[in-house]
C-alpha cells in the first residue's frame, strides 16, 4: 500500500514514542500502512531520523528498515528468539546503534511465535531494557492475541480505518494508476463520486483499492453502472473480513409489494425515513436508532427486518452474535467492539441481530460463562445508547423472558413492534405473493379459500404449504390448482396449535406494551383454541419503565 498516512495514526504513534511507551501492539492487515505509519512517525520535525528503525521479520531478520532494500540483515536473525537475544545482550553498533541512540524494532507477525517460552522470556527482557533505556518495540500482526504477561506491558493502538477524504483520494489513485496502464474512462457526476466514496466507508485502505480495481477491471469503465457493482464487493470484502460469520450482508426484497401485511410498520419507516435525508437533518430531524420485533415464531420477524432496509433503500448487515464468543479470554468482547466498528464506518446502514436473546442468553441472570454474557451484553447497550452514526439497529426476539430489562429501558429503542399470526387478509396477500413468486398466476387460485384454510397459520407456514403443494403437482405430472394447496394445509399442525398456550401469553404480555406491526383488523387471527386475541383488551400502552415484570416466553 503506497501513499501517506492520515495524521491521526502518525500522531498517535508519534505520542506513544515521544512517552518512552516501551512496546506497542499494532493488529491490522494493512501491515504496509501500519510500516509506512511508523516510519513517518520515528523521523524528526525536520525529516532526520531520530534514531535507527529496524525491522524483523522471520524470512530476513533484522534489517534497518528506512534501506531495506538495500540493507544487510544481521547473520542468522531469522528465528524470533536469535533476533531478540542480538537486541537484547547483543552489540547494537551491528544493527547501526550508537550509544544514547532509541532504537525502535518493528516485528512482523512475531504474535504466532509467543509460544515458545524462550521466545517471550527474551521479548519481556527486550521490554524490560526499552524502559530502562530507551526504545521501543512495535509489534504489527493480523492476529491480536498476545500472551497475557506481554498484553499487560503492549499499549494498544488501533488502526484508524480511513475516512471519506481519504478514500476520494485512493479512489483518485487507484483511477489514475490504472489509467497509467491503459486508458480508463470516467463518467461520474460530482454526486455520483460521493456515493462511491460513501460505499466505500468501513473499507480498510487495501480493500478500498482492490474494490476499485475490481470495478474498472472489466469494461475499464467507472460510471453510475459501477455504484451497485461496488456495493456487492464490498459485501464480500465485508464477509471476509470477519470470516464470513459475524458480519454479512444480506439481500433484502426490492420492493415492499414483495412482503405482505405489516401495515403499521410500513407507516412508521415511511415517517422515519426523512431522519436519514439532508433535508430531515436541517429540519432538526434524527435517524431513527432502532426497533425491537417481538413475535410470533415464523410470524416473520426477519423478513420485518429485511423490509426496512427495503422501505429506506439501506445495506442490511446481519450480526451473529453466537459467532462472536472465542475460547481466548477478552477475544469475544474484542469482536463485538469491532463489528460494531465497522457498521458505524459503513452508516447509514440497517444493522440487524436476529433472535437477539439467543446470542446474550445468560445476560439476565447469574451464569458459567465467568460473566462473559453480561459483558458481552452490556458492551451493546452502551454502544446502543452512545453510538453517534446512522446505524439502524433491528433486533427481533421470540423468547423475551430471557432478555434483561435494561433492553426495554426508553433511549435503547425507538419502538417495540409485536409481530401477530397474519389475518385473513394479510394471509391473502401472502399466498398471492408466494404463488407470483413460484411463476403461478394467483387469479387462477381461489386465495379467499386459502385464506378461510389458513386460519392461524404464521407466513412460513403458508409458504411451505404452496411448497408441498408445488411438489405435489409435479409428481403427478399435473397443473397445481387451489385444491393442490387446501390439501397441504390440512396436512399441516400450524404453530399455532403447537404452541398455543405460549402464543395466548406472548400476546397478552405484548398487548399495552408493544406497537402491532400490522393493522389491528376485526378478522385478528384467534388462535385453534378458539379465543380471539381481541376478547380480553388491555390497558393502553404504556412506556418501557411501567411495563410489568411479568414477560413470558413465546
Amino acid at each position: 500500500m503506497t501513499g501517506p498516512t492520515t495524521g491521526a495514526d502518525r500522531r498517535a504513534l508519534e505520542r506513544l514514542l515521544a512517552a518512552g511507551t516501551p512496546c506497542v501492539a499494532i493488529a491490522t492487515v494493512e501491515e504496509a500502512y501500519a510500516m509506512t505509519a511508523v516510519s513517518e512517525a520515528t523521523l524528526g520535525g525536520a525529516g532526520s531520523a531520530s534514531g535507527p528503525l529496524i525491522r524483523w521479520s522471520v524470512t530476513r531478520g533484522l534489517v534497518e528498515a528506512r534501506f531495506a532494500d538495500g540493507a544487510s540483515a544481521v547473520a542468522e536473525s531469522e528465528h524470533p528468539a536469535a533476533a531478540l537475544h542480538h537486541l537484547v545482550h547483543g552489540r547494537r553498533a551491528a544493527i547501526g546503534t550508537s550509544a544514547g541512540e532509541q532504537p525502535v524494532v518493528v516485528f512482523a507477525d512475531l504474535g504466532q511465535h509467543l509460544d515458545d517460552a524462550r521466545t517471550v522470556r527474551l521479548l519481556r527482557e527486550l521490554i524490560a531494557r526499552n524502559r530502562r533505556e530507551g526504545g521501543s518495540a512495535i509489534l504489527i500482526d493480523h492476529l491480536p492475541r498476545l500472551p497475557d504477561v506481554i498484553e499487560a506491558e503492549a499499549v494498544r493502538l488501533e488502526i484508524v480505518l480511513p475516512d471519506e477524504e481519504e478514500l476520494e483520494a485512493i479512489v483518485r489513485r487507484t483511477v489514475r494508476e490504472i489509467h497509467a496502464e491503459r486508458p480508463v474512462t470516467v463518467e461520474l457526476a460530482r454526486s455520483q463520486l460521493r456515493t462511491i466514496v460513501r460505499n466505500l466507508r468501513g473499507l480498510s485502505r487495501g480493500q478500498a483499492e482492490r474494490v476499485v480495481r475490481d470495478c474498472v477491471a472489466d469494461d475499464r469503465r467507472l460510471d453510475a453502472a459501477d455504484i451497485e457493482r461496488l456495493m456487492t464487493l464490498k459485501q464480500h470484502a465485508v464477509a471476509a473480513s470477519f470470516g464470513g460469520s459475524v458480519l454479512e450482508f444480506v439481500r433484502a426484497p426490492a420492493d415492499l409489494d414483495e412482503i405482505g401485511g405489516l401495515a403499521r410498520l410500513k407507516r412508521w419507516l415511511r415517517r422515519r425515513r426523512e431522519g436519514f435525508t439532508e433535508q430531515g437533518s436541517a429540519f432538526g430531524l434524527r435517524p431513527p436508532r432502532g426497533v425491537l420485533l417481538l413475535g410470533v415464531q415464523g410470524a416473520g420477524k426477519s423478513l420485518c427486518a429485511k423490509a426496512i432496509a427495503t422501505a429506506w433503500q439501506l445495506p442490511l448487515l446481519r450480526l451473529d452474535p453466537g459467532a462472536l464468543y472465542d475460547r481466548y479470554v477478552g477475544e469475544s468482547e474484542r469482536r463485538l467492539r469491532e463489528a460494531l466498528v465497522a457498521a458505524e464506518r459503513m452508516a447509514p446502514i440497517v444493522l440487524w441481530i436476529d433472535e437477539i436473546e439467543k446470542g446474550f442468553a445468560s445476560a439476565a441472570s447469574r451464569s458459567a460463562d465467568g460473566g462473559l454474557s453480561q459483558r458481552m451484553f452490556g458492551t451493546l447497550l452502551t454502544w446502543m445508547q452512545e453510538r453517534a452514526e446512522a446505524v439502524f439497529l433491528a433486533a427481533t426476539a421470540n423468547d423475551i423472558e430471557a432478555l434483561p430489562p435494561e433492553l426495554l429501558r426508553k433511549g435503547r429503542f425507538d419502538e417495540i413492534f409485536f409481530v401477530d399470526l397474519p389475518a385473513r387478509g394479510v394471509r391473502r396477500q401472502i399466498a398471492s405473493i408466494h404463488l407470483a413468486r413460484r411463476r403461478r398466476d394467483p387469479a387462477g387460485f381461489d386465495l379467499e379459500a386459502i385464506a378461510e384454510a389458513t386460519e392461524g397459520f404464521s407466513g412460513a407456514e403458508i409458504e411451505e404449504a404452496i411448497v408441498a403443494s408445488l411438489h405435489g403437482a409435479w409428481e403427478r405430472r399435473g397443473a397445481m390448482a387451489t385444491e393442490d394447496v387446501l390439501r397441504a394445509v390440512a396436512e399441516t399442525t400450524p404453530i399455532s396449535v403447537t404452541l398455543a398456550e405460549r402464543i395466548d401469553e406472548l400476546r397478552a404480555w405484548a398487548r399495552g406494551r408493544c406497537v402491532p406491526a400490522d393493522d389491528p383488523a376485526e378478522e385478528q387471527p384467534p388462535n385453534r383454541s378458539g379465543k380471539h386475541p381481541s376478547d380480553d383488551r388491555g390497558p393502553a400502552r404504556t412506556s418501557p419503565e411501567t411495563r410489568g415484570p411479568r414477560r413470558p416466553t413465546g
